[in-house]
């Protein structure tokens, strides 16, 4: 038996802020948007891993409107999980996401003693993220 990771969700209050982020700034390509019910899922993958998509959805989509509520607070306050990412170049990554003004820088680029180099910060929604370098 294999089990292979073939998606993540990201949180989003701002659909389009978050569209513009991580297609425009990121370089992730949009495989699928799909609209329901007044709410979107917006589907992006990188070129070198087509198969692992990344799913930018909003809190209320799917949700009863208390669960919904629940998660719009903690995603308000940056409480939901961390996107590791990659990059092949990290400088030129954090130049380009540090020139972005919806992005909130937490770290620069910095060793690690646990023996990566990365660098943190906040998507528009206010996600964590963190990259690091391949």
């Amino acid at each position: 038996m294999t089990i292979e990771l073939s998606g993540v969700h990201v949180l989003v209050d701002d659909p389009d802020a978050a569209l513009a982020f991580y297609r425009d700034t990121l370089g992730l390509a949009v495989r699928n948007e799909v609209s329901h019910g007044g709410f979107r899922w917006i589907t992006l993958v990188t070129s070198t891993q087509p198969e692992i998509e990344i799913v930018l959805s909003q809190p209320h989509a799917g949700r009863s409107q208390a669960d919904g509520d629940a998660l719009a607070a903690m995603l308000a306050k940056g409480e939901l999980g961390t996107l590791q990412l990659r990059s092949t170049d990290l400088e030129a990554t954090f130049e380009k996401i540090q020139a972005e003004p919806s992005a909130e820088v937490l770290q620069e680029p910095a060793d690690q003693f646990w023996g990566v180099r990365d660098a943190a910060f906040r998507d528009p929604a206010g996600n964590t993220i963190r990259i690091s370098q391949a």
